[in-house]
């Protein structure tokens, strides 16, 4: 049983530990622009070609 309470603890843990990085990465604005990193990697090539 002692296990049980140990094993509760460590996952309450782990989601404290992302729950405090996913409101980071909000105040630092990883997610402001979620459309222009996957088109800038796919159209790079086009963009060096056509300068």
């Amino acid at each position: 049983m002692s296990a049980l309470y140990l094993l509760i603890a460590a996952s309450i843990c782990v989601a404290v530990v992302f729950l405090v990085g996913f409101i980071w990465s909000v105040k630092n604005n990883q997610f402001s622009d979620q459309k222009g990193s996957s088109m800038r990697i796919l159209f790079d090539d086009l963009h060096e070609k056509n300068k």
